[in-house]
């Protein structure tokens, strides 16, 4: 699958990695990733060790691991490592070096490492705390601490946090603390920035209030908050001229069902299975892009990494991104060549679901344990799935391939758009190896996307396609 090097794929990193909640940052002619870690088919969320991705600004395919940058044993309060590693974010402090801020599952303090270089080995560096040594978080009017995300200006850092699940009264929202220089000790207590779904009537952020993931972005004199909202399933934003107060409602970036999309189907339709999400904004080379993260083998708990391009209408107005399979690449894929299925964007049935976890869908999935190398690829085909790719630059394309196995027997009828005529059909048998199948179709010019929907019986798996 010799495409997959060569150009940029959602998900960015390989398909035996899973890295969510990351945090994406430039640090000289480098895009580093970081994020918690979760493994194929885990048990709960995040029970990897910090590890970290890199990729040359100019060649946004060609990523490059960078090794694990901090073990959860390295927290004095795991020595035992019975608790896990939730989403961090990084900072360069005055001295240079890098610090990377977390919190562990079962405590509601927030932990900080450092290191000289961006994907070195951390070091623990100390705990978030007030002048009296009191750790933020423990303090008589302190809320729980979680997912931290952090901007460093001059002498302050701005510190969010927050987690508020809906109907709970005790949590109000995202909160930002100012930490001194010495990147631990608190300057200004915490105040609150975005409501929580309790507190939410009234401020303008009405059915998009905050849940979780809170991450801080400058563009120009504007800071910009990126969040999870109470959906969930979408990450939402935030801007204020003051990283600590008037931070106003600004839409929806991402969501990974694709709801509120309706350049390719009705908005209220999701063509993907959704969850949770976190993740953030960067520039990278005059672009800007959203990192989030999707979900695989029908659970919340094997979570990937993808971005997508994002376009600013004005200094404050940002259009919501549709998700895609070529996701940082320059433009559309090559209409050429074998794509591993698990590049897919849209995967849906003929009944819609908003969130994942139904026994009769289709998901990705990998053979082996967590670590094995083999491509993953999308298993549970049954009869009306349907599998969306986008986008190709088709050059006289007039052959589509497919790689099936499975006790499956029917047609994969091959569209261009998930509700037009077929482009092709393709008939496919029951058997227990991957087997090629093929259609042809009069020569396709242009940029288009690709669906393959199932009718028939029984159930297939789907490991690739080609284009020719």
């Amino acid at each position: 699958m010799k495409n997959r090097m060569k150009q940029a794929v959602n998900p960015y990193l390989p398909s035996w990695e899973y890295l969510p909640d990351v945090e994406p940052y430039v640090f000289g002619d480098r895009l580093y990733v970081y994020g918690s870690h979760d493994f194929y088919n885990g048990p709960v969320f995040c029970p990897g060790d910090y590890v970290c991705w890199s990729a040359p600004v100019d060649h946004l395919g060609d990523w490059r691991m960078e090794g694990v940058i901090y073990h959860k044993t390295d927290d004095p309060e795991n020595p035992h490592g019975k608790m896990c590693l939730y989403a961090p974010d990084i900072t360069q402090g005055t001295d240079g070096r890098y610090y990377l801020y977390y919190v562990l599952d079962k405590i509601s303090v927030v932990s900080v490492a450092v290191c000289d270089t961006p994907c070195g080995k951390f070091e623990f560096f100390g705990y978030v705390k007030y002048e009296d040594g009191t750790r933020l978080g423990e303090g008589k009017q302190d809320e729980p601490q979680f997912d931290p995300g952090v901007l460093t200006e001059g002498t302050k850092t701005y510190l969010y946090t927050g987690f508020s699940s809906p109907g709970d009264t005790s949590r109000h929202g995202a909160m930002v603390t100012v930490l001194k220089e010495d990147m631990l000790t608190v300057k200004t207590a915490p105040v609150f920035v975005i409501p929580s779904k309790t507190y939410g009537e009234g401020t303008g952020f009405e059915g998009f209030e905050f849940f979780e993931a809170p991450s801080i972005r400058k563009r120009g004199n504007l800071y910009f908050l990126i969040y999870s909202s109470v959906q969930m399933h979408e990450l939402c934003y935030a801007y204020s001229e003051d990283p600590c107060s008037g931070f106003q409602y600004g839409g929806v970036l991402v969501s990974n069902t694709d709801l509120h999309i309706e350049s390719y189907k009705p908005a209220m339709m999701p063509t993907a299975y959704g969850a949770n999400n976190h993740g953030s904004i960067i520039e990278i080379v005059n672009h800007w892009y959203i990192f989030y993260h999707r979900h695989t083998n029908n659970t919340w708990f094997s979570r990937q990494g993808c971005a997508e391009k994002i376009e600013f209408l004005d200094d404050r107005t940002i259009r919501q991104a549709e998700i895609t399979s070529c996701g940082l690449n320059p433009g559309p894929l090559e209409g050429k060549g074998e794509y591993p299925a698990y590049l897919a964007c849209n995967l849906f049935t003929r009944e819609e679901s908003v969130y994942l976890g139904g026994e009769k869908l289709p998901r990705i999935r990998q053979d082996g344990r967590d670590g094995d190398t083999d491509p993953a690829y999308i298993s549970n085909v049954t009869d009306g799935a349907t599998i969306g790719f986008k986008y190709f630059e088709m050059k006289q394309a007039t052959k589509i391939g497919i790689k099936i196995r499975g006790y499956a027997k029917g047609i994969f009828r091959v569209k261009t758009a998930w509700n037009q005529e077929d482009l092709t059909t393709i008939e496919v048998e029951y058997s227990n190896v991957w087997e090629d199948y093929q259609g042809e179709f009069p020569p396709l010019t242009g940029v288009h996307a690709l669906y393959f929907t199932f009718e028939g019986q029984g159930t297939a798996d789907f490991y690739s396609f080609s284009v020719g």
